[in-house]
């Protein structure tokens, strides 16, 4: 008997680690549920995931990546720089956009030659929309924020009631959504206090978020419920909520060290090992994702307040060039630490996945960056939300404002990802954030115990019967019906 014919998907990352790991997760996903899949990507962007896809293909998923070359040297790039990272010099980042709109072309070809039957991309490759229809193919858009963000920047682009305050600092009501939410002018996006290029671009994106068949989130509904709904009703699109994508695919150990830019083994065992002979609860897990950027004043602080908290920690710390005659402080920091068995500073990648599930780990400080919300989310953790940029802010009124599983840091001022901002948290407002997240108070219990409840809802959404799974098997019936009535005579 003949094989029925699966469906053959492609998936096309944006060139950002904080987008290409969520969407190949989302890829590994499909795949996981009997879609033939192919992910486009360049050569070092590949090397982020590829163990994870080789895991895959060798349990029997029909899944692959397709490597095409970043055209470095047509727009004046050292080779290896072809994504947009904390380590990319600012100078370079217009080449990056020139080397992608050179490959439009051949991710177009690629979309033909490949025979796809729907193409899930990134929100920011809008033009695959007009692909896509060209194909006679659906194409779904891959948002990489939560629900709540997309309707909050909607609002104000909307309401634009951030004008009709006196300042930059006085707060203002989010008008038309499901609660109320306040922020200052200062919090949000520059391109939404006023128009610039980025404006542009995010009026391309919404538009051709229209045009599409629907769009995808990883985000599962029991999390964000009434944004959820909200969304659908005022974009007038479809959508599906299909996370947590990265509970879902990495389900064992050496899916989740796979992960991003993941390091040796023994280095990796370091941590690990050291977290191990910790009492559970007690570490304080401290990042900022990939992107993040701070002054090394910045740095002394958050070291001081690590240090003064009198709890275990285990630091993400990216290196920063600029400390001058300084610069020996974190080394000289980092050494006490270590005697002393109270923190553990680890400088570039972590296994982010296996640190947040142990048991050890009570809480964390983070940016609020939507992937690191939702990972913790899984594990059950509260969290110290420190906005830097992007949606951040957005995301912080989620975490504390309607989940109530976060204590804001106290950070006033939105920035962008490639700059330092101009504002400065103290070691004290650290300090009394981490307080109010690990001490035994009652504020910090009734946070550990919603966010632990947010675990289980997370969990039973993956499941078959959760939300999360059946939205999954329902888009890929309906993909599966829309190509067999396309193919019939």
């Amino acid at each position: 008997m003949e094989k029925q014919a699966e469906l053959k998907a492609i998936f096309l990352p944006f060139l950002s680690t904080s987008h290409i790991i969520p969407l190949v997760d989302m890829a590994r996903l499909f795949a996981l549920h009997g879609v033939d899949v192919t992910i486009i990507t360049t050569t070092h962007n590949a090397t982020m995931f590829q163990k994870s896809i080789d895991l895959d293909s060798s349990r029997g998923r029909s899944i692959r990546t397709h490597v095409v070359e970043f055209p470095a040297d047509k727009v004046g790039l050292p080779v290896g720089i072809e994504s947009f990272s904390v380590n990319t010099p600012r100078e370079m980042n217009p080449k990056i956009y020139m080397g992608l709109a050179i490959l439009q072309p051949e991710f177009e070809r690629l979309f033909h030659d490949l025979q796809a039957d729907f193409i899930v991309t990134d929100m920011f490759h809008p033009w695959s929309v007009d692909a896509a229809a060209k194909l006679g193919i659906p194409r779904i858009m891959f948002h990489g924020a939560s629900y709540l963000a997309r309707s909050a920047a909607h609002s104000v682009e909307q309401y634009a009631s951030h004008l009709n305050v006196d300042s930059d600092t006085e707060k203002f009501t989010l008008p038309d959504l499901p609660d109320k939410l306040e922020m200052t002018r200062l919090q949000l996006p520059d391109w939404l206090r006023s128009p610039n290029q980025y404006t542009m671009l995010m009026k391309m994106i919404k538009e051709s978020e229209k045009k599409s068949f629907g769009s995808v989130f990883n985000s599962f509904y029991e999390l964000e419920s009434a944004y959820y709904e909200h969304y659908k009703r005022v974009m007038g699109t479809r959508s599906w909520g299909l996370g947590p994508v990265s509970l879902w695919v990495n389900q064992d150990a050496e899916d989740k060290a796979a992960r991003g830019y993941a390091k040796e083994e023994d280095e990796e065992g370091g941590c690990l090992k050291w977290l191990s002979s910790k009492p559970e609860g007690s570490v304080l897990y401290v990042s900022f994702g990939s992107m993040n950027k701070f002054p090394y004043s910045q740095l002394v602080e958050i070291a001081h307040a690590l240090e003064g908290s009198g709890h275990n920690f285990i630091w993400v710390v990216r290196k920063n060039d600029e400390g001058g005659e300084d610069g020996c402080f974190l080394e000289e920091f980092e050494k006490r630490v270590r005697e002393s068995n109270k923190g553990y500073l680890i400088w570039g990648w972590a296994p982010q996945l296996l640190i947040l599930e142990s048991p050890k780990i009570g809480g964390l400080v983070a940016h609020a960056g939507w992937n690191t919300v939702v990972e913790s989310v899984n594990a059950g953790l509260p969290m110290v939300t420190w906005p830097l940029f992007a949606e951040h802010f957005f995301n912080e009124k989620l975490v504390v404002d309607v989940l109530r599983i976060g204590v804001p840091v106290g950070a006033k001022e939105w920035r962008n990802w490639n700059e330092f901002g101009n504002e400065a948290i103290t070691r004290e407002e650290i300090g009394r954030a981490i307080a109010l997240l690990m001490d035994d108070g009652k504020e910090g219990a009734e946070m550990r115990e919603r966010a632990r409840a947010l675990s289980d809802a997370a969990k039973k959404a993956v499941q078959v019967g959760g939300s999360s799974h059946n939205n999954i098997v329902e888009l890929i019936q309906e993909l599966k019906s829309l190509t067999l009535s396309k193919n019939l005579p």
